[in-house]
């Protein structure tokens, strides 16, 4: 697991701000914020990546560069990814994109979080390097359920999961419910889940955050 913000960086500025009660209340801010973090982690996942050497003309010579060999799908679930996800279609504008619409059904108070997936739309998957896009891994219930749905859309080469904060459970039940190999990415790792499964210290709800309360 790659931790963003246990080196000090420009990352743990950004990751204050969104959390900070007062400064999340300009949602432009919030949205932009989120977006610089999936920019960041992109950044990082992109030296993971295969790359092939190709020849450049300038206007003087030739050169030589390596350029992105992988073909890259970049899956977004909705709707609280949808900031984070455009630092990533920022830094790999050539990649195909793939929605999901996961959500928590209504549930009291210490009953367990169940998942209603209404929405999967993403490209063929074979052979591709597959990055899924979720701002916060709580639970980890959406994105294995999420990952569950798309492998019906083909085998990836590789698969990453990137998120901006993550909680310890979230963690663990990625590891003993993921039947296929993956790589997690996080901007930063927090304490634990409180009673309502929100985590802690957390930010609130990263979808309300940034575009408005929903009914």
């Amino acid at each position: 697991m790659f931790i963003l913000d246990q080196q000090s960086s420009i990352a743990s500025q950004f990751l204050a701000e969104i959390r900070d009660v007062n400064t999340q209340k300009d949602p432009l801010r919030f949205r932009q914020n989120m977006r610089r973090l999936g920019q960041l982690l992109a950044y990082e996942i992109s030296k993971e990546l295969n790359y092939q050497t190709k020849a450049i003309e300038t206007p003087l010579t030739v050169s030589t560069a390596r350029v992105l060999e992988d073909e890259l799908v970049v899956i977004s679930i909705l709707r609280a990814a949808l900031p984070f996800s455009q630092g990533f279609q920022d830094l790999f504008d050539r990649a195909e994109f793939g929605f999901i619409g996961a959500a928590r059904k209504p549930h009291a108070e210490h009953e367990p979080v169940e998942i209603a997936l209404d929405y999967l739309a993403t490209p063929e998957l074979n052979n591709k390097v597959v990055i899924i896009v979720d701002p916060m891994l709580a639970t980890g219930k959406s994105i294995v359920k999420s990952i569950d749905s798309i492998l019906k859309n083909g085998a990836p080469k590789a698969l990453h999961i990137a998120t901006t904060i993550a909680a310890p459970e979230g963690v663990e039940y990625l590891k003993q419910n993921l039947n296929t190999p993956y790589s997690l990415w996080s901007c930063a790792l927090d304490e634990k889940l409180n009673e309502k499964y929100y985590i802690v210290p957390g930010l609130g709800d990263a979808g309300d955050l940034a575009f408005g309360e929903k009914l």
